[in-house]
């Protein structure tokens, strides 16, 4: 009897588990005060997963460096921290735990107590100068600060009114401090804050975006959800023992990409989380991947190039590589291509998404047949989202017509830490977030333009900085770019850009401007250039900083 496609496996696998009786059905509630798509059969808070967690035991939960964690020990660890947080620092339901310091066990040991004990962690930059941490204390009030030394450093200029914490000394003690204790609970509604965490913040000082019970658990609900698909897909080919995979964290847990979509799911799923130390270095991480057998790679655009410009990144043994998935910005079409011809796991595994810290993960999934047949699309609604092309009056566009692209799902986020008015802003009547991002839904796929804030108005036309940048990145040439509207006298704005070229190439706007010409309306292509080998300015999770840019 012929065996059906994978992918047809996949949606009879999808359709049966969202529906009716099924492990993730989906059903409609009322999620503060507007009427939702949520998975019926859920955990209602954070901190009870912890214990759950315990039955897989001897295996691998974190792996930094020399350091092996298993999931056993990471409960036994996590149980001593959150009881010494509670009984000698006070900390109580909805206080504040704020960590500032790189990707390390501490980091996470420190938030699995804040959930046990209703607490809220504030993920804090490990990026910002003293001042930007200062700021960030002042907003959110925490009842303790817990910091790695060199974040620990800054602290000593700013003025601290609560105890601190080091990752290096008062973690590792506190948590050795009740052999064999059971994690405490603490009793959460499911709209509680569990997390703060910043936006990107193009000016002035970051917004805090508050994540709460359910927006985290809808999280973890989603990747449950994808490893029950690819389990139902493996059973009905060939019956297997699924291993635990091995996923590479190098996005830093201060943002959704690191905590949201890696740490915290792997606890639900049983896999091990290895975290990549230092500056980003292609060839450090390809030795990681090697040498940790690492299975899943979550990477952003920048990340993706720089794997590109090696020379002997065949020298690897990347075969325990099966999934790998670009996020965070857009990726050209060119980039894509490249991928695809140069490594096996591109060709295999290669997923696109969209999403904003905002949404708490990803909203959209674009799958390697989806990329083959459009390389520009970020995919389709995951479960549980409903997404929107409006106009500028709120109206719902039709499909192929250009708009703000709306969401709505228990993944929004519950509001911006105490600002009211942001919040207004930000989420409409129903529960909409407006994302701010420019968009066109055909045949159920979306396909990003541009941020609207980023929008160029050149002489009446619309110009959209992301599809030019796209262009000009499938030059050979060039390795990074970004596209500006600059002020002018008669068409009110002027198509700019800063091009970075590639070592040992070279590029001028002549050639880029003929390179162009046939493939983006005269009225696209830059006016003014500036050609570069100077990168352009990235923030940690390697979205481009477009107000930092100098022309």
């Amino acid at each position: 009897m012929p065996v059906a496609p994978v992918q047809t496996q996949a949606a009879l696998a999808a359709e049966r588990l969202l529906g009716p009786k099924g492990a993730f059905e989906l059903v409609e509630e009322d999620v503060l005060g507007a009427v939702m798509h949520v998975m019926r059969n859920r955990t209602k808070s954070v901190g009870a997963l912890l214990g759950e967690s315990g039955k897989f035991g001897d295996r691998e939960y974190l792996v930094h460096g020399d350091r092996r964690i298993t999931f056993a020990e990471h409960v036994a660890l996590v149980a001593s921290l959150a009881i010494e947080l509670s009984e000698h620092y006070g900390i109580r339901r909805g206080d504040r735990i704020a960590i500032a310091g790189a990707n390390t066990p501490e980091w996470v040991l420190t938030f699995w107590a804040s959930q046990c004990l209703g607490a809220v962690c504030v993920g804090l930059n490990s990026w910002w100068v003293a001042r930007e941490l200062d700021d960030g204390i002042a907003l959110t009030r925490p009842s303790l600060v817990v910091a790695d030394a060199k974040r620990m450093a800054l602290l000593e200029n700013i003025t601290l009114e609560v105890p601190t914490l080091s990752f290096e000394n008062d973690i590792p003690r506190l948590a050795a401090a009740h052999v064999g204790a059971q994690p405490p609970h603490t009793d959460v509604h499911e709209d509680d804050p569990a997390v703060i965490v910043f936006t990107s913040g193009s000016t002035g000082m970051p917004k805090g975006v508050v994540h709460s019970q359910r927006n985290l658990i809808a999280v973890i609900d989603y990747f449950s959800y994808g490893e029950a698909v690819a389990a139902a897909v493996s059973e009905s080919s060939e019956p297997v023992v699924r291993a635990p995979k091995r996923h590479l964290l190098i996005n830093p847990l201060f943002h959704i990409s690191g905590l949201h979509n890696l740490a915290v799911p792997r606890l639900v799923t049983g896999d091990t989380v290895v975290t990549y130390q230092g500056a980003f270095d292609a060839s450090r991480v390809l030795e990681l991947i090697e040498r940790e057998r690492i299975t899943n790679w979550g990477a952003v655009p920048t990340m993706a190039s720089r794997l590109l410009q090696l020379t002997d990144s065949e020298r690897y043994d990347l075969s325990s590589l099966s999934a790998f998935s670009l996020g965070s910005a857009p990726s050209s079409a060119g980039l894509l291509t490249q991928l695809r011809a140069r490594f096996l796991f591109a060709r295999r595994a290669l997923v696109n998404s969209y999403g904003l810290t905002e949404t708490s993960t990803g909203i959209t999934l674009a799958l390697t047949d989806d990329l083959e047949r459009d390389p520009t699309t970020v995919g389709r609604p995951i479960p549980s989202v409903t997404l929107e092309i409006r106009d500028p009056m709120g109206e719902r566009l039709p499909d192929g017509d250009e708009g703000e692209i709306y969401v709505r799902s228990p993944l929004v986020m519950h509001s911006y830490w105490e600002n009211p008015d942001a919040t207004a802003d930000a989420i409409a009547p129903g529960r909409w977030l407006r994302t701010g991002d420019i968009g066109v839904i055909e045949n159920g796929l979306l396909r990003l333009t541009t941020r609207r804030s980023d929008l160029i108005i050149r002489g009446g036309e619309n110009v959209y900085p992301v599809a030019v940048e796209q262009c000009l990145e499938d030059h050979p040439a060039v390795a990074e770019c970004c596209v500006l509207g600059n002020p002018h006298e008669d068409l009110g704005q002027e198509v700019v850009a800063v091009v970075v070229t590639h070592p040992g190439t070279t590029v001028d706007e002549v050639q880029l401007r003929v390179f162009c010409a046939d493939r983006i309306a005269y009225f696209k292509i830059p006016s003014r250039w500036s050609v570069t080998t100077d990168p352009l300015p990235r923030n940690a999770t390697g979205k481009l900083m477009r107000k930092k840019v100098v022309f």
